[in-house]
């Protein structure tokens, strides 16, 4: 039983309308009784619409303007009775809290992580050395520092290779670049590499392309606790991604695999590990090696997936012990899918699978959509409305960046519809 006293704060600092994350994350809470804020765009977006928000916050100050965000998070937790569990929603979110934990402590409640070690799980520079040293398999990984070391490193990863920003929650609105793209050209390595910028990017990495069979994506979610040990956990087949082979998970399913369940389980064990986490595996089908590809010190888009035979998931189980109570044993669901429809109707996507699905019956016998519920339908027509006014009126202009929030603001933000 959570403590419905405790609210949720969700914060995300990435402007995007079509975070179904952020709307699992709202659900889930909502529906165990617990009053949710979250941070978002604007009163229009689709996660916005749901009956389970309780109040939506206006756009905070972006993570590098430090005082601005501890005083708007300040200002939050003062509309609100007790402390709340803060979670962040993407990379730049949990670092700002690992970082201000000191300052975030008496109003808050969230994992007492190191800083340190979500620096080096999240950036993906410091992620290829981190599994040198404790010895993860990772794909090679070169870092080229000049265009004549771009081409050595063509040379010597092959073609097609993956290119990966170091630090991706540093992208910039409207650029055009992807965390992660599939290279198939050298010249297209060439213009990666003309695009970095070291001071905020970070380095652009060359990998080596483990090549994609049936099955081989795979994914692990899990919560550890103080002590890093795992209190719930779930493993998962990518069957679809957006963009293919490199992308978030259209379409996943829940099953067992104890190779990548005990690997994870091992790491985030020997590294003190706490919080939740969403890590992304490759396995070679030639040699039957797990890779791990990513980690991201977070709650990951698709985490409703997990979700146990008695209603636990991830967030459920965060806030069960950051409120001092006990997280019971989870009944897995094996076999259960998760679908992000708006990905999924994509014909470029549905092109990436190894055998075509049949749209319609993969939408009625998903376990969870990331947009539709029968509860809670709102948000799926407005990220319908959303998405098709996009289409008719053609690619949008870059966002301008709000400007900071000012604590007053918090008398006027708007208010879900309640439950």
């Amino acid at each position: 039983m959570l403590d419905p006293s405790i609210p949720v704060l969700l914060l995300r600092t990435d402007q995007n309308v079509f975070h179904h994350g952020t709307l699992g994350a709202i659900r889930s809470a909502g529906r165990a009784g617990l009053s949710v804020h979250a941070v978002l765009e604007s009163e229009d977006v689709p996660a916005g619409r749901s009956r389970y928000l309780r109040r939506r916050l206006p756009w905070a100050p972006p993570v590098g303007h430090t005082g601005g965000l501890l005083g708007y998070l300040a200002a939050a937790s003062s509309t609100m009775e007790g402390p709340a569990l803060l979670i962040p929603m993407d990379d730049a979110g949990a670092l700002f809290i690992a970082r201000n934990a000191t300052d975030l402590a008496p109003r808050f409640l969230f994992p007492a992580q190191m800083p340190s070690l979500l620096e080096a799980l999240a950036d993906k520079a410091a992620l290829r050395d981190l599994c040198e040293r404790v010895g993860v398999p990772h794909p090679e990984t070169l870092l080229p520092r000049s265009s004549g070391e771009v081409d050595d490193a063509v040379d010597r990863l092959g073609l097609p290779l993956v290119a990966k920003w170091a630090r991706p929650w540093r992208i910039p609105a409207g650029s055009g670049l992807r965390s992660t793209t599939i290279v198939r050209t050298r010249k297209r390595a060439h213009r990666l590499f003309a695009a970095a910028r070291p001071d905020t990017l970070g380095q652009l990495l060359l990998q080596r392309y483990i090549a994609a069979s049936d099955g081989s994506d795979r994914f692990f979610q899990g919560y550890f606790d103080g002590g890093s040990n795992c209190l719930m956990s779930g493993t998962g087949r990518k069957e679809l991604a957006s963009p293919p082979g490199a992308g978030l998970t259209v379409l996943g399913r829940w099953l067992p695999d104890p190779d990548i369940d005990g690997l994870a389980r091992e790491l985030l064990y020997s590294l003190g590990y706490c919080g939740v986490v969403d890590m992304d595996f490759r396995r070679d089908s030639v040699t039957g090696t797990c890779y791990l590809l990513d980690v991201n010190p977070r709650l990951g888009a698709q985490f409703r997936l997990f979700t146990g035979r008695n209603g636990l998931d991830l967030v459920r189980a965060m806030h069960l012990d950051l409120s001092f109570r006990r997280v019971p044993e989870t009944p897995p669901q094996h076999g259960r899918t998760f679908l992000a429809e708006n990905h999924f109707v994509r014909p470029s996507v549905r092109r990436g699978a190894a055998t075509p699905l049949p749209v319609l019956r993969t939408l009625r016998e998903a376990g969870e959509l990331a947009w539709f519920a029968k509860d809670d339908p709102s948000p799926f027509f407005a990220a319908a409305a959303e998405g098709l006014s996009r289409a008719l009126r053609g690619p949008a202009a870059p966002p301008t960046p709000e400007p900071p929030v000012l604590p007053r603001a918090f008398q006027h933000a708007e208010s879900g519809s309640g439950r």
